[in-house]
C-alpha cells in the first residue's frame, strides 16, 4: 500500500467541491424518496476504472451523509432545541422547534424533515459497495485488502446514516441496494428491522476496518490512498467507530448489555490511537483544549483522533462554510460581525445547570474572581454567547460572511464513556458506572461519590453540561424518561397532556416526514403523532 497518487486528481478535486456545494447552499429540493439520483462523479463509462475512482467515490459517501446531517444546522436543531437548553432570539422557525410545533410550514422546517439527503448517501454506499470491486481487475494498485477496507467504510456509513434516521423518524424505508432510476416504490420498514440490518452491517464491518489508517496498524499496514495516519485520523471510519455506532444503536433499543460490551471494546482499545504513527493522541482532554483548542487537540477544531465518529470540515482544504455550524446560530460579537446571537442559553439556564462551584466550563474563577468564558461569554448580559464552539476561518472576519471550520462531532472520549456510565447504571453495576463518570468529568473539576443519590439522574445531568451544543439534548431526554420516569407528563402539539409512555407510543417523540416526501410516494404515511 505505499503508493503515491496525484491528489490533484479530477475526481478528487469534484467530491470535494460536492462537498462544499452541498453544505454551503443546504437547499434539498425532493421528488420522491425512492427516485435517488445517482451520484456518480464521472460518466459509467470513465468511472469504476482507477484507484482514484474508488477513492473518489468513497469520500463522496463521507461528503453526502456529512451534508444530510449538518445542511440548514439540522444536527443541532433536531437534537439541541426540543426542550433543550436554548433560548431563540428572533426566528419563529426556530421557536416553532422549541414549542414542539415541528409540522409548522417554514422552509427550513420542510428541508430538514425532508430524507431524500440521507438515502443520496445509502444510495452511494450501496453504489460503491456493489461496483467498486471492478476497479481491482483494472487497476493492479487497487488490492482486495484495500476494497475491502473501503467497501466495511461504506457498509459502515449505510448503517450510520439509517441509526440516525430511526432517531428522528422512527420507521423508515430500508433500501440494501443501489437504485439510479425508476423502481417500485417502498413503504417505511418497522424501526427494529433497520436497526438490527444496521448492527449486522457494523459487526461485519467492525471485524474489517483497522483501528487506524496509513501507518503500523497491523490490520493493514502501510500509508493509505498514499496517505499516513496523520493525513487520515479524524476524517473516516475506525474500529472504534464501529463499536462506538454499535454501542449507541443498543442503548437506543435499551439494550443496555450489549451497549455496556460494545462501549469497553472501546475503552479498552484507547491505546491503539495513543500517540501512534505521528498523530495527536485519542485521550480524555482538560477544558481549554476542548473549547480553546490548546496543542490542537479540540475535537471540535479541523480533524483530530478524538473525533471518533463525526465530519471534519478542512479550512486548509477549502471546507470552511458559513452553513452546517452551530457557530451560526450561537455566535454573535465579539466573536463574529454580528448583533445577537439567533439562539442563546439564558444565565438562569447555566445556574440551574451549572451547580458545581468547581467546575471548570462555568463557574466562578477564584483567582479573578470572574465567570470563566469556556462555555459562556458575558453570563451577566441580557444575552450570553454559547462560545464552546469558535471555529471561525479565517480569524480576522471582515464584512458580513463568515466562515467556519468546525467539526461535527457525533462521539468523542468523554461522550463513550458517559454513555458507559449509563449502560452500567441501568444494569446495576454503580461502581463500574460511577468510575466511568468520574473518568468522564475528571478533566472538569468535579466528581461524584457513592453517596450520590440517583446515579443514572447524575449521568445524565453530566451529559447535558459535557454534550451542550452537540446535538444530544433531545435522544438523551427521550433515553432517560424511557429508564427513569416514563410516567412524565408532556404537553402535546395540542395542548393536552400524555405520560411520556403514551406520547412515545404515539410517535410523539419523532419529526413528522416533509410532506414533499409524502406526495412523491403514495407508500409513505406520516408518522400517527403528526397526522
Amino acid at each position: 500500500m505505499n503508493y503515491t497518487i496525484n491528489k490533484e486528481n479530477m475526481f478528487y478535486k469534484t467530491a470535494i467541491a460536492v462537498f462544499v456545494l452541498l453544505i454551503t447552499f443546504g437547499n434539498f429540493s425532493c421528488k420522491k424518496i425512492d427516485d435517488v439520483q445517482s451520484t456518480r462523479l464521472a460518466t459509467e463509462e470513465t468511472n469504476w476504472k482507477t484507484l482514484e475512482d474508488a477513492k473518489a467515490n468513497l469520500l463522496s459517501i463521507y461528503g453526502l451523509l456529512r451534508s444530510a446531517t449538518v445542511a440548514d444546522n439540522a444536527h443541532w436543531l433536531m437534537g439541541d432545541l426540543r426542550q433543550g437548553d436554548f433560548t431563540i432570539t428572533n426566528r419563529a422557525d426556530l421557536k416553532a422547534i422549541v414549542n414542539g410545533q415541528l409540522n409548522a410550514s417554514y422552509p427550513v422546517i420542510n428541508r430538514i424533515t425532508n430524507w431524500r439527503p440521507y438515502y443520496a448517501a445509502i444510495n452511494a454506499a450501496s453504489l460503491f459497495i456493489e461496483r467498486s470491486k471492478e476497479i481491482q481487475a483494472l487497476d493492479p494498485r487497487y488490492t482486495k485488502i484495500n476494497n475491502d477496507v473501503d467497501v466495511a467504510q461504506a457498509r459502515m456509513l449505510r448503517a450510520f446514516a439509517y441509526f440516525y434516521m430511526t432517531r428522528i423518524w422512527g420507521d423508515v424505508p430500508l433500501l440494501t441496494s443501489s437504485h439510479d432510476g425508476e423502481f417500485v416504490k417502498l413503504g417505511r420498514s418497522p424501526q427494529q428491522k433497520v436497526l438490527a440490518f444496521a448492527t449486522n452491517e457494523l459487526l461485519a464491518a467492525a471485524k474489517v476496518v483497522p483501528f487506524r489508517y496509513g501507518g503500523t496498524d497491523p490490520i493493514m499496514p502501510g500509508l493509505y490512498y498514499g496517505g499516513n495516519w496523520p493525513s487520515w485520523n479524524g476524517i473516516i471510519f475506525t474500529r472504534l467507530s464501529a463499536y462506538i455506532l454499535l454501542a449507541h444503536i443498543a442503548a437506543w433499543q435499551g439494550n443496555y448489555i450489549d451497549a455496556a460490551n460494545y462501549s469497553k471494546f472501546v475503552l479498552d482499545n484507547q491505546s491503539t490511537q495513543y500517540f501512534v504513527d505521528g498523530a495527536n493522541p485519542l485521550d480524555y482532554i482538560d477544558m481549554n483544549a476542548l473549547t480553546e483548542n490548546q496543542n490542537n487537540y479540540s475535537p471540535f477544531a479541523y480533524k483530530r483522533a478524538n473525533l471518533m465518529v463525526g465530519f471534519p470540515f478542512e479550512a486548509g482544504n477549502g471546507l470552511g462554510t458559513a452553513n452546517g455550524h452551530l457557530e451560526q446560530l450561537t455566535l454573535a460579537e465579539p466573536f463574529i460581525p454580528k448583533s445577537r446571537p439567533e439562539m442563546f442559553v439564558s444565565k438562569d439556564t447555566i445556574l440551574k445547570a451549572f451547580t458545581n462551584p468547581f467546575d471548570l466550563r462555568f463557574s466562578v474563577d477564584p483567582v479573578k474572581g470572574l465567570y470563566r468564558t469556556n462555555y459562556f461569554y458575558g453570563v451577566e448580559s441580557e444575552l450570553p454567547i454559547f462560545n464552546k464552539v469558535k471555529v471561525i476561518y479565517p480569524s480576522n472576519t471582515s464584512g458580513n460572511v463568515t466562515l467556519f471550520s468546525s467539526s461535527m462531532v457525533f462521539s468523542r472520549m468523554e461522550e463513550i464513556t458517559l454513555l458507559r456510565a449509563e449502560a452500567l447504571a441501568v444494569l446495576g453495576l454503580k461502581d463500574d458506572a460511577l468510575n466511568a463518570l468520574n473518568r468522564a468529568c475528571l478533566l472538569r473539576g468535579i466528581s461524584f461519590s457513592t453517596s450520590t443519590p440517583d446515579l443514572i439522574a447524575a449521568i445524565f445531568q453530566e451529559r447535558r453540561r459535557e454534550l451542550m451544543g452537540e446535538g444530544w439534548r433531545w435522544y438523551d431526554i427521550i433515553r432517560y424518561n424511557r429508564i427513569k420516569n416514563p410516567q412524565r407528563v408532556f404537553t402535546t402539539k395540542n395542548g393536552t397532556a400524555m405520560t411520556f409512555k403514551q406520547f412515545e407510543a404515539a410517535g410523539g417523540i419523532y419529526w413528522p416526514v416533509s410532506q414533499d416526501v409524502i406526495n412523491a410516494n403514495s407508500s409513505i404515511t406520516q408518522n400517527p403523532y403528526w397526522q
